[in-house]
């Protein structure tokens, strides 16, 4: 019941809307009219005032006709940069930018395929759950929409976030993270004439940095240090460095375990670097938690109602595990349990991304056949 052509045309108009993080006004204006005309009642938080963006989480409602319990459908309406002015290319059934920019399926897929499976609901007048369409800003800068989203508008218990690659998996487990930084401060001299009074932050820093294990610690765990920014210029010994990092893992006591491992490890190379009393560097670490765990059993309802739609459209649904973040995880810690489907984007975040049509029908296939399951037959939470 699919409409392919219709769905990609929309998919396309929205990848044609500027939307990088927190320029979102343009693109949830489009949906709320969207929305609005296929019925729903849609309205906005204020978490664009809380994290300086132009636009606020969307939230639309359909009343559904059926007496179950809600259910959530979500994507976020944010790109990654460059994702100004794209251009989207269509051939031999895949949709591409043309190479200055990336083309957004990472989620504007997601945006496209929910309201392609609420018009097809309504021309049909199919059998229809409650559904609450959750459209958050800035997830792609940490989550931001989802963490600052007013919980008091969402009635539903759980649901599906459309924000991954493989259309017959479901992620039902991603990881906790730690945001972790360093300011390591050391005392400036000039370079070339007295570099023996000046103490180098840089090289302080450099030192911790060497004895961290980073990349991949086991199955479950990960650390990673990806910016760094200091100094002043190339004839002062550095006096100030900051390093930005995280460290991930699905053990919550793994990852306290690495987080402290990082700490120490600052602190303590500071102390061996002191030569006398007055010449030492310094650090200051700061430790947020930055998003909870994901993890659903594979009994849950959520699991279920996708495996039975899966397995009624003729294909198997294969639980995931992901090292990576989506608005589920944040969801998950307000009592959302959200499983995490694919609509077929690839290379994401380059300009190579790409989607095939063909996959965004497959997901809107899976989502119009869960949500027709929940309307029609009893899956006990």
């Amino acid at each position: 019941m699919i409409d392919e052509e219709r769905l990609g045309k929309r998919f396309a108009a929205l990848a044609r809307i500027d939307s990088e993080s927190g320029s979102e006004a343009l693109i949830a204006k489009f949906l709320e009219k969207e929305l609005t005309d296929l019925g729903a009642t849609v309205v906005f938080d204020d978490a664009g005032a809380k994290i300086n963006g132009d636009c606020s989480n969307l939230v639309a409602t359909f009343k559904g006709n059926t007496d179950v319990e809600p259910v959530m459908l979500s994507g976020h309406m944010d790109t990654v940069v460059p994702g100004k002015g794209v251009k989207v290319i269509f051939e031999d059934g895949v949709f591409r930018s043309d190479g200055t920019t990336i083309l957004g399926s990472d989620d504007k897929s997601a945006l496209a395929i929910i309201l392609e499976v609420m018009q097809v609901i309504k021309e049909k007048n199919l059998p229809c759950p409650p559904v609450e369409v959750v459209m958050t800003v800035c997830e792609e800068v940490g989550l931001l929409g989802a963490k600052h989203l007013d919980y008091d508008l969402i009635k539903s218990k759980f649901g599906y976030i459309l924000d991954a690659v493989d259309t017959e998996g479901i992620v039902n487990r991603a990881p906790e993270a730690n945001k972790i930084s360093a300011k390591v401060y050391g005392r400036a001299a000039h370079a070339g004439g007295s570099p023996e009074n000046g103490v180098s932050a840089i090289y302080a820093a450099s030192c911790a940095i060497a004895k961290l294990e980073l990349g991949r610690l086991d199955e479950e765990t990960t650390c990673n240090f990806g910016l760094i920014s200091g100094g002043a210029a190339t004839n002062i010994v550095p006096e100030y460095v900051e390093i930005h990092g995280e460290a991930r893992s699905h053990d919550p006591a793994k990852l306290e375990k690495v987080t402290h491992t990082i700490v120490t490890t600052f602190e303590n190379t500071m102390a061996e670097l002191q030569a006398d009393e007055d010449t030492h560097p310094r650090v200051e670490m700061i430790v947020k938690k930055d998003f909870p765990n994901t993890r659903i059993p594979e009994d849950h309802m959520v699991i279920k109602l996708a495996r039975k739609a899966a397995a009624n459209l003729g294909w198997d649904m294969a639980c995931k595990t992901s090292g990576g973040a989506a608005d589920a995880n944040v969801f998950f810690n307000h009592g959302i349990v959200a499983g995490v489907i694919g609509t077929g984007m690839t290379d994401v975040h380059t300009l190579k991304e790409s989607i095939a049509l063909k996959d965004m029908v497959h997901c809107a296939e899976l989502i119009l056949e869960i949500l027709q399951i929940h309307a029609t037959e009893k899956v006990a939470l």
